[in-house]
């Protein structure tokens, strides 16, 4: 298994593979590139924190991806910007032949396994701390593990969560909507905070298949999420 850390701008990701050459980080530099290149030309697509809608014209796999998961997730596109890239970079490595790959950008995480695996949820809960993980089959199809959070990291989030992940199918459409959740995740105790998220979360079902919310001493979970299991953070296994 190889382990790489591939660092180009605001992109940072921590890279496990069973694949021992496969130039992720010219393939990561290139979508970056058709990005940056639409920026230059629809700034609002950088700024605005609600959806665009998409323009009549070609775009670069990226920008039409990101154009379309933040119409679902009612976002910005730049707050799907992590998990695209993420979700991307799985699908070159998969065309490769992997089987076994972890591509986490930023806290989304995107995964194909075959065999089982831990992923650590890093929430800083004063309950939980990070002691738990949720534990992942091994699998064929490429999962989608994304996070948000009030209180941790750089990421803009009007909610107050310790922090929200949400598991699917595209890793794309699970970071917009780990924003969107964790933007609900408002009220006058912790518990008011945890249901107006649930509350939020019953239209979006069809999009991800499950969602853990923690915030302040309220856990609560929507959908079907993984086996959730006590650990310790240095002992998440990949």
């Amino acid at each position: 298994m190889q382990f790489n850390q591939i660092n180009i701008g605001e992109t940072h990701i921590r890279l496990t593979s069973d694949l021992a050459s496969h130039n992720l980080n010219e393939y990561i530099f290139s979508i970056r590139q058709d990005l940056k290149d639409y920026i230059l030309k629809d700034n609002d697509f950088l700024l605005s924190i609600t959806p665009l809608d998409i323009p009549d014209e070609n775009l670069s796999e990226i920008v039409y991806r990101m154009f379309k998961s933040s119409i679902i997730c009612d976002v910005g596109p730049m707050a799907c910007v992590a998990g695209t890239i993420s979700e991307m970079a799985l699908e070159y490595l998969i065309r490769r032949g992997s089987s076994y790959s972890i591509v986490e950008n930023g806290g989304d995480i995107s995964i194909v396994n075959d065999k089982k695996l831990l992923c650590g949820i890093y929430s800083n809960n004063r309950v939980l701390g990070n002691g738990i993980a949720f534990e992942i089959r091994k699998r064929k199809r490429p999962l989608g593990i994304c996070t948000s959070s009030g209180k941790v990291g750089h990421s803009i989030s009007f909610g107050d969560s310790d922090s929200v992940t949400v598991i699917g199918k595209s890793t794309s459409v699970c970071d917009g909507l780990a924003t969107a959740i964790a933007n609900r995740v408002t009220g006058i105790t912790s518990e008011d905070k945890v249901m107006n998220a649930l509350e939020f979360c019953e239209d979006y079902r069809e999009y991800f298949d499950g969602g853990l919310i923690i915030c302040d001493e309220n856990v609560a979970t929507v959908g079907k999420l993984p086996k959730i299991v006590e650990t310790n953070e240095f002992d998440i296994k990949h």
